[in-house]
């Protein structure tokens, strides 16, 4: 049995990590977040110290990690995306493994700090990037290597995820800390598509704001037509009323069904990890890259076939 702290107990997000620690049978020891509405833990692991102070929680981990028989293995961090990089160093010079959400840092220069970290501690960092284990995306990559590079797939990505107005009230409305929309909702389908497809050679973005963003990705084997947005409008006719998500991706016109089968997917990661397969700082590094780009890129109008069909109804 491992032994875990989680740091970001709050988050919405939080409670997939708490569910796959209990799944894989191992116990979360101790938690932390500033916010206390974190009730959840009486349902996956009510032995579990909790912290608003990460002081405390800080020192009661190093505590631990005193005691071979009391040492805390890994700490799984689910904070806000601009604290991902001196929480994952802190988890580190404690003494533990670290297994962090997306996105793991905004640039590739913090990536080379973190891997300094690493060496320095003897201690490894793994992202979570869920969609390389859905098994649509399996089949696709699959499909794809064997057909090899004799010709680009023509991909389009749509992912429309409605929020409210506290989105942009609360940190993630703020780029300063969620580094913008695109990193904060895309990143994990930019590595998905990099999984799949191969490197990136084209990065070219049609517009980029607060509740939407749009571009062009060219890889190794697909053009990629991409659409984000967390405005309820933006949902297709068909979707109004009925869902709030919306997820697409059609290759070479077809539909890749793959809007199932996401909740276990944090559960399947741990395994992963805890099997010593996971995925580190290098495999998160291209996707990183990708949405680094994103928001220094200069906004232009799509050309030729380029723009998403969704880019029209909007000004660019």
């Amino acid at each position: 049995m491992k032994r875990f702290a989680l740091i970001g107990a709050a988050g919405y997000i939080a409670p997939r990590h708490m569910r796959a620690i209990k799944d894989t049978s191992n116990e979360l020891v101790s938690a932390y977040d500033i916010n206390d509405s974190v009730g959840i833990i009486d349902s996956i692991s009510p032995q579990s110290e909790f912290f608003t102070e990460f002081e405390r929680f800080y020192d009661h981990a190093w505590r631990l990690n005193r005691q071979p028989t009391t040492s805390l293995d890994y700490v799984a961090i689910c904070s806000p995306n601009y604290l991902h990089q001196p929480h994952i160093s802190a988890g580190l010079r404690l003494g533990c493994d670290v297994i962090c959400e997306k996105p793991l840092v905004p640039t590739p220069e913090l990536l080379d700090e973190l891997a300094q970290v690493e060496r320095e501690t003897g201690k490894r960092v793994f992202n979570i990037l869920q969609l390389r284990h859905h098994q649509a995306i399996l089949n696709l990559k699959e499909k794809v290597a064997a057909e090899g590079t004799a010709r680009k797939h023509d991909v389009e990505l749509t992912y429309i995820t409605s929020r409210g107005k506290w989105y942009m009230e609360s940190w993630k409305g703020d780029q300063r800390k969620s580094f913008g929309l695109a990193t904060n909702i895309g990143v994990h389908f930019y590595d998905m598509l990099h999984f799949i497809f191969g490197k990136l050679q084209r990065n070219v973005v049609h517009h980029n704001g607060e509740s939407k963003a749009a571009g062009y990705l060219e890889y190794e084997k697909a053009r990629v037509r991409w659409f984000l947005s967390i405005d309820a409008s933006d949902l297709p006719e068909s979707v109004k009323g009925k869902k709030s998500t919306y997820r697409s991706i059609t290759v070479d016109g077809q539909e890749i069904e793959f809007s199932e089968g996401f909740t276990d997917l944090h559960t399947v990661s741990y395994k992963e990890i805890l099997a010593g397969r996971g995925y580190g700082l290098e495999d998160a590094r291209h996707c990183v890259e990708t949405v680094n780009t994103i928001r220094s890129a200069r906004i232009v109008p799509p050309h030729n076939d380029e723009g998403h069909p969704f880019l029209n109804g909007f000004v660019r």
